[in-house]
């Protein structure tokens, strides 16, 4: 029970922290000038990703790679499978162009980017994370140089206006937060998975990993309550190529990771390609460019049975 408190706790400094981190990041860069398209790209994109890094992070230096590994690789599978199943079931959603000419191919280059660099020899290396976090830049300038109008947001996106003294408070409270939280998850998790006789991957690769993608879950289905048309597939994708080549990226470049668990190489990884690949076919299918409630009862299928599968 104390195990499962701790997971809770957790998760809940992570969000925590996270959406305070996020605030004073898009607040501080707003004080700086820095250009709204910039902020949307790398400051929300690195705040939002926060607790899977600081997860992935502490787990990989604390010594269980496997919690780093199945974080990131449970919360891609988590994103498609159960946020935008979630989100398509309430409300279907248009699909931009992009989706197809960009989104959509940088994340299965991320992927067998991931998956070419961890496979044959279970280990991702400093270099393959520099190389990693090389490829997330290039990805970042283009959107910047060339596809400006599928990442800039409405006007009313950052209307934050804090005074100085918020922002810092803000800013710290996000560490600290992101930091024990991370501490009391990864304690918790290793528990229940000493308690339950099952490995730290299964804990992490369900668990852990939709416990860090609850803000998703959570800022998608307020959107559909509100009837906001501000969801987009490219959100989720563009947090799975995050996950990847950031997150990671940035763990491996701190220190190697290696994978203890074989069920991450022979079972999780082709989940996650697998699930990434379907979108594709859904998102064409039946009607071009949109998914509604029936595509999300196939990746909410799919969601289930890769559970189950790894549960069992």
């Amino acid at each position: 029970m104390q195990d499962f408190l701790f997971v809770v706790a957790g998760l809940v400094l992570l969000i925590g922290g996270g959406n305070w981190l996020l605030k004073a990041a898009v607040d501080l860069s707003l004080k700086l000038s820095i250009p709204r398209i910039v902020i949307g790209m790398t400051v929300v994109s690195f705040a939002t990703s926060a607790p899977e890094l600081i997860v992935s992070v502490n787990a990989a230096l604390d010594g269980f790679p496997d919690l780093a590994f199945g974080n990131v690789v449970g919360s891609n599978i988590a994103n498609l499978g159960l946020v935008l199943a979630i989100t398509v079931i309430l409300a279907p959603i248009d699909v931009r162009k992009s989706f197809y000419t960009t989104d959509w191919p940088v994340m299965m280059l991320a992927s067998f980017i991931f998956f070419f660099f961890i496979f044959f020899d279970g280990v991702l290396e400093q270099h393959e994370g520099i190389i990693m976090v090389a490829v997330l830049f290039a990805f970042l300038v283009y959107l910047l140089r060339f596809q400006k109008q599928a990442v800039e947001g409405p006007e009313d996106d950052y209307p934050i206006s804090l005074p100085l003294y918020q922002t810092v408070l803000f800013l710290g409270l996000g560490g600290v937060a992101l930091w024990g939280g991370s501490e009391l998850l990864i304690k918790g998790a290793v528990g229940m998975a000493t308690a339950f006789g099952v490995s730290e991957r299964v804990i992490a690769i369900t668990i852990v990993s939709v416990g860090t993608s609850i803000p998703e879950l959570a800022a998608s289905v307020i959107a559909v309550i509100k009837k906001e048309k501000a969801i987009s597939l490219g959100n989720l994708i563009g947090s799975n190529i995050f996950n990847l080549l950031a997150v990671l990226g940035i763990t491996s470049i701190i220190t190697p990771i290696q994978v203890v668990d074989q069920g991450l190489l022979g079972n999780d990884i082709f989940w996650m390609l697998a699930i990434s690949f379907l979108i594709l076919p859904l998102v064409f299918i039946p009607k071009g460019l949109r998914l509604g409630w029936r595509d999300g009862v196939v990746l909410l299928a799919v969601y289930v049975a890769f559970v189950y599968l790894t549960i069992t």
